[in-house]
């Protein structure tokens, strides 16, 4: 979970450099992303696609896209889901691609309770465009950047593996789950010696409530609280939020724990969602500096040829 972070090259050039994850805040609105295991939780078939710009006002800022399709298949008693991501950091000087198929099995342990069990296998492509690198060697004093380095170009491009996995837990109102990212530690270095990605844990937890009662407002209006905790590398993100929805329309503010309020805007139709949320920077950087950050997410639901019987879906957010 990036929070406080501007491209540094030394911390590139570090032997032992720890990278973070790129994190989204319509957290629902990608789930895939989230945790593995709700790949087919939707029964019918999913495409979504989300975009991040983080910090826009900021020369280094990170812009993050991500599109994924899953769907539930009783054949295999579970869901079957792609997600590939694409992360760019300080205007293009390193890239991060990553595609990935993941499985999730479903199991109904009584008939009120259920539980999914996802793993996801990925291969990633990190790359460093190392002439948009600046040195010291390349500063004259009055003119500022003018001279060609003397330093011999290293990184390029770099593949590895990562294994993640995660598991899932609902009733009719209420879901847990919690997830496990970088399984392996894949090596992503790209200059010299060893770079070990950390692990991700995320745990998670939400709720729906009906409101309204007998009123006319029965079954079309209902709050969301939810939590979401992530650790990477000795840095902690807790987010607490809760959404509000009112038949199509749902409206969701959130805290990133000393760093920032999240407000949210959606609208979800049987075949289709459209989100809009925007962080607001509380934290020592500053939302004048960082100009704070902007997520679109756009999501489909297609009717399935043969709709599965007896399916459970979750009681989850849409964004």
């Amino acid at each position: 979970a990036r929070q406080i972070y501007i491209l540094v090259i030394f911390s590139w050039m570090s032997i032992s450099a720890f990278a973070q994850d790129p994190q989204f805040t319509q957290f629902y609105a990608n789930p895939l992303y989230l945790n593995p295991a709700f790949a087919g939780s939707h029964g019918c078939p999913r495409f979504a696609a989300n975009y991040r710009n983080e910090w826009p006002s900021l020369t280094g800022n990170y812009v993050t896209y991500s599109v994924s399709y899953d769907q539930y298949f009783k054949t295999i008693s579970g869901g079957i889901g792609v997600i590939a991501t694409h992360d760019q950091q300080g205007q293009g000087t390193i890239f991060t691609s990553s595609l990935g198929l993941i499985y999730s099995y479903h199991l109904k342990v009584n008939r009120k309770f259920s539980m999914l069990f996802g793993a996801k296998a990925a291969m990633t492509n990190k790359y460093l465009n190392w002439d948009k690198l600046t040195f010291g060697d390349m500063i004259d004093p009055r003119r500022g950047f003018i001279y060609n380095t003397g330093d011999v170009p290293r990184g390029g491009s770099r593949y590895f593996f990562d294994a993640s996995a995660g598991i899932v837990g609902y009733s009719k109102h209420f879901f847990f789950g919690g997830a496990v990212h970088h399984l392996n530690r894949p090596d992503e270095s790209m200059i010299i010696g060893s770079s070990r990605l950390p692990m991700r844990f995320t745990g998670h937890m939400g709720a729906e409530i009906k409101l309204g009662g007998k009123s006319q407002y029965r079954n079309t209006t209902s709050i969301m609280p939810n939590v979401i905790y992530q650790y990477q590398n000795g840095f902690q993100e807790l987010n607490v939020g809760t959404y509000i929805k009112y038949e199509n329309f749902t409206a969701g503010v959130w805290y990133r724990n000393r760093d920032a309020f999240i407000l949210c805007l959606g609208i979800s139709t049987p075949k289709f969602k459209v989100g809009y949320s925007y962080d607001i920077t509380v934290s020592k950087l500053g939302n004048g500096v960082s100009g704070g950050s902007h997520e679109v997410s756009l999501g489909f639901n297609f009717a399935c040829k043969k709709k599965p019987k007896n399916f459970r879906k979750i009681s989850c957010p849409s964004f």
